[in-house]
């Protein structure tokens, strides 16, 4: 079984795009979408929710009205002014540290677990997908990750699976981190800009920290042809493989709009340029 994760240094490079092609040639896989911030890899897919679960991460403080004798040390202990004159919680507020439950001389304040997200795995046209939705202002979406790459590769192993496809998170923090674990070959698609470029490096200087293969994607490379060279400089000098590039074309935001990805679509030269990097990635 081969893990397969496409990421990206900025949003809006096309991953998903790219993300969904792959999912569409990939033959006996499961599909991962970790980007459970900003999950967008469903409106491709259209899943099917078979299994749906709670995600509980983090904790929140409460005040037990019955217990409190409102002494007043849990407001003045704490840093975030989280509680109120009133003796009210502001959830907002709260981090879940549990310094007040600590110095509460009766015990009235409770940490509970955090509601943090959802997870599901579903079944899509292409087969099984598992991905996640974590809340609003939630944190440690991180843990969310870690626990859908889990879960995808259990499936994966239980299902004979040749490949687990991955749509991962952007930029490089903790959920790109924790997509990369374990995986076998990075796809960083990128885009012929100035940002562009600084933050692929950056996100491949992460998959290098982890020792994890990584390979580049130019995508929409004839907008800027000059910066596409630039790139491919770049690319040639740090020994990065430039493995295809991809041009723009308002095929693929027609596929998109109808749910479809590009290689389900209408025929597009793209088609081609994205048939050809998925090849080279079954070397």
């Amino acid at each position: 079984m081969k893990q397969l994760v496409v990421i990206s240094g900025k949003g809006g490079t096309g991953k998903t795009v790219i993300t969904g092609a792959f999912a569409a040639l990939a033959k006996n896989k499961i599909m991962a979408d970790c980007d459970v911030d900003a999950a967008d890899l469903h409106l491709l897919l259209q899943p099917n929710i078979k299994e749906h679960y709670d995600f509980k991460s983090g904790l929140s403080a409460s005040i037990e009205k019955k217990l409190c004798q409102q002494c007043g040390k849990c407001i003045a202990a704490c840093r975030f002014n989280a509680i109120g004159d009133d003796f009210v919680i502001d959830p907002v507020s709260c981090e879940g540290c549990g310094f007040c439950s600590h110095i509460c001389p009766v015990e009235a304040i409770k940490m509970n677990e955090n509601l943090a997200g959802e997870w599901f795995i579903s079944e899509t046209r292409f087969g099984p997908m598992v991905h996640a939705k974590l809340g609003i202002a939630e944190e440690n979406s991180g843990k969310l990750v870690s626990l859908v790459r889990k879960q995808a590769k259990e499936l994966a192993e239980k299902n004979n699976c040749d490949w687990v496809i991955i749509d991962g998170a952007p930029g490089i923090g903790c959920p790109v981190i924790a997509s990369l674990s374990g995986i076998d070959c990075a796809v960083v698609v990128t885009e012929p800009t100035l940002s562009g470029l600084h933050d692929a490096l950056r996100v491949i200087e992460v998959t290098r920290h982890f020792n994890v293969a990584s390979v580049l994607v130019i995508n929409k490379y004839d907008l800027n042809l000059d910066m596409s060279e630039k790139i491919a400089g770049h690319c040639a000098k740090a020994g990065i493989p430039l493995i295809g590039k991809v041009r723009f074309d308002k095929t693929v935001v027609e596929a998109m709009v109808e749910g479809k990805t590009i290689m389900e679509y209408k025929d597009t030269p793209v088609k081609d340029e994205i048939f050809r990097i998925w090849e080279k990635l079954q070397v």
